[in-house]
């Protein structure tokens, strides 16, 4: 079962707070100066407004803020037509509140000042006293202003979080590459010294001998037989030696961990199978496919958890697939990240294949080399 964020949290508490203050109104405790099956309507629209501008929020700016400006207009119309039920401009804090969210930053300080005079204009309408009316109008506008700036410092500190993150898993791809990349060069350094030192002269020790095993004497032949057969079984292992120390690759595992370890707020397991054999191309691929993974859904998917598993094929090819716990999106179009991903990958001989249904997985796989 899918884990609620906070945000969810938070959005369903307003929602019930919404119903909990209109109810009275919608049981006829309170008088309305419509019919209350229209008020009834207006009140549904502003509460489907509110929610679908919640929901739109981060898949889509523009239907979020139709959706918000629709609220909007329909909360004034409920706390107008409804001027005898106290609690309804709280209805109006709750718009203010999720301007921060799909508004500019200009149009939140504008909307505060318009609700505040429907609120104003709503206290009039029961001919209460002008200090009454200022002091109402005051009380909420004060509310408001306090709610708007409370959210809006709850949304920047969420993004300084999310950029602080993806910054983190940036910074231990780079480090990652780097020092896979420095023993790379040393283990190229030590074969060349290898080969050019040892290497040489165990070849003109085995030439030596050779010549050597040509002059008379049965007893000595026997023994430089001996040693030009030790000559040439080091002189094989240098080659070996060299062979390795260039052929191995950084060790994945150690290298994706790292990568992926203490990201805040997203819990990700690694899963490698122990038959994956990723030379240095690929692995220096995999750590950047891994990278863009992790700052891709960091930033969009609003995840908790991230499953990431390589494995090889039967055709020798490895594949990589990840699936989080996120939103998702059935229509995927891919940003900058995912086509660098795509890129990545294709440049191996590869391919990658997105799918939003449910969560959001990615399964990129490259051809046996």
């Amino acid at each position: 079962m899918r884990r609620m964020e906070p945000n969810t949290w938070a959005g369903l508490v307003v929602f019930l707070m919404a119903v909990a203050v209109g109810a009275p109104t919608l049981l006829g405790l309170s008088p309305t100066v419509v019919p209350r099956a229209l008020w009834t309507t207006l009140f549904v629209g502003l509460l489907a407004g509110l929610m679908f501008s919640a929901l739109w929020e981060e898949t889509g700016l523009w239907p979020a803020r139709i959706a918000h400006v629709l609220s909007v207009v329909l909360g004034w119309a409920v706390v107008l037509t409804a001027p005898r039920a106290g609690w309804l401009p709280i209805l109006l804090i709750f718009t203010a509140a999720m301007a921060a969210y799909v508004l500019p930053a200009w149009a939140g300080p504008v909307l505060i000042a318009l609700n505040t005079g429907v609120i104003g204009l709503t206290a009039s309408l029961l001919s209460a006293p002008g200090d009454q009316i200022l002091l109402n109008a005051l009380l909420y506008l004060l509310i408001q202003s306090a709610t708007l700036l409370s959210t809006t410092a709850i949304i920047r500190e969420q993004r300084m979080r999310r950029e602080l993150a993806e910054a983190h898993v940036e910074l231990r791809a780079a480090s990652t590459i780097l020092a896979d990349t420095t023993r790379a060069h040393e283990r190229l350094r030590i074969a060349r010294e290898l080969h050019d030192l040892i290497g040489h002269q165990l070849s003109a020790l085995a030439l030596e001998l050779e010549v050597a095993r040509h002059h008379e004497g049965a007893e000595a032949h026997e023994h430089v037989e001996r040693a030009n057969a030790v000559a040439r079984e080091l002189l094989g292992d240098v080659r070996k030696t060299v062979g390795q120390l260039r052929a191995d690759a950084p060790d994945l595992r150690e290298s994706l961990t790292a990568v992926v370890r203490d990201i805040p707020g997203l819990d990700i397991s690694v899963r490698i199978d122990d038959d994956v054999q990723a030379g240095e191309e690929l692995t220096e691929t995999l750590i950047r496919v891994v990278q863009e993974i992790v700052t891709n859904t960091i930033r969009h998917a609003a995840a908790t958890t991230l499953r990431i598993r390589i494995e090889t094929m039967p055709d020798h090819a490895v594949r990589l697939t990840s699936v989080d716990d996120g939103r998702g999106s059935p229509d995927v179009r891919p940003g900058n990240g995912l086509r660098g991903l795509a890129e990545r990958i294709g440049a191996m001989g590869g391919d990658v294949r997105l799918d939003g249904s449910n969560g959001f997985r990615i399964t990129a796989t490259v051809p046996a080399r």
